[in-house]
């Protein structure tokens, strides 16, 4: 009987199983598939990590001390696909790839999302070597530069608001004539100067050299294909949120969840079952940045190990 289950291996995951096993948790296994360390191992360069700050250090750079760090502690990494999580009883059933069963006395579930493609030429190559899904993480690296932005909802235009206070020009690239975002949010990006609206078009490839990216083409409805040289491509076509875990056999999920399939969690990342909590990328309105999914791992964690001293 584990202590705790910790399903997925990013920031969030991570840290949960630093609180808990230097919280005193003797028996706390981390399920991940490959190495731990999340999204964050595809960045070239971090600067928005507090206390992190070395130019010539990567993503899996950052990771690798967090995991030798969790580890040191006792934390245990199982190599696992997690199928599904089930309370049976007063404890969790956790099934694994092939049939096998584990339990434990609580679940932490961070599997996060994913950011969705958009499927152009150049865009697998080139992901985070020019190509973004965070205006947050990657935006300073262009200031005072030209950046291009693909999508036409919320997200997508908020996000190049925040960049046209950086960049020295922000080009929204939009398949449709219209925008799926707030009337508000369409009307503020509006408004701003350096940020220019490209509808009814779609980018056909990115294009660059083994220093990253260094333009993009476009084709309009018309067929016409043109060129911007601009050095960043931002692309927000929406999340998949990886929640296969919290899903029965029928399919049905075992806490609540909102419509876009995001665990809804209070405060403490608990959810609407008791002993299950989810933290990172995964839960409601999650900001989507390192430092964030791992304070929600220590949340989670601390809320751990009151529920099994609670239990004793």
């Amino acid at each position: 009987m584990l202590d705790c289950a910790i399903i997925g291996g990013g920031p969030a995951g991570l840290t949960a199983g630093l609180y808990t096993t230097r919280g005193g948790l003797k028996n706390v296994t981390l399920f991940e598939m490959g190495m731990p360390g999340g999204q964050i191992t595809n960045s070239s360069e971090i600067e928005n990590y507090p206390g992190f700050f070395e130019h010539d250090k990567t993503g899996m750079d950052f990771m690798d001390t967090w995991q030798n760090q969790c580890f040191h502690f006792g934390l245990k990494h199982e190599m696992k696909k997690v199928e599904r999580v089930a309370k049976t009883g007063d404890y969790f059933t956790v099934t694994l790839e092939g049939g096998e069963t584990v339990e434990a006395m609580t679940v932490i579930v961070c599997t996060g999302s994913t950011p969705k493609r958009a499927g152009f030429k150049g865009e697998d190559e080139y992901f985070g070597k020019g190509v973004s899904t965070c205006a947050t993480c990657d935006g300073f690296f262009y200031k005072d530069k030209p950046v291009t932005v693909l999508g036409g909802g919320d997200t997508a235009l908020e996000e190049a608001y925040y960049l046209s206070n950086i960049c020295s020009d922000v080009y929204v690239v939009h398949r449709r004539d219209t925008f799926r975002a707030a009337p508000s949010t369409v009307d503020r990006v509006k408004r701003k100067e350096n940020i220019h609206l490209v509808t009814d078009t779609v980018i056909e490839e990115v294009i660059g050299d083994a220093m990253g990216v260094s333009g993009v083409k476009l084709k309009n409805k018309e067929g016409v294909i043109t060129q911007m040289d601009n050095p960043g491509l931002f692309v927000f076509v929406g999340h998949n949120v990886n929640n296969a875990v919290l899903q029965d056999e029928n399919g049905d999920f075992i806490c609540k969840m909102n419509d876009w399939g995001q665990v809804i969690v209070d405060l403490s990342m608990k959810t609407s079952v008791e002993g299950l909590f989810a933290a990172g990328d995964i839960r409601i309105e999650a900001p989507k940045q390192v430092v964030s999914a791992a304070g929600d791992g220590a949340i989670a964690a601390l809320q751990v190990i009151s529920y099994i001293q609670e239990q004793a």
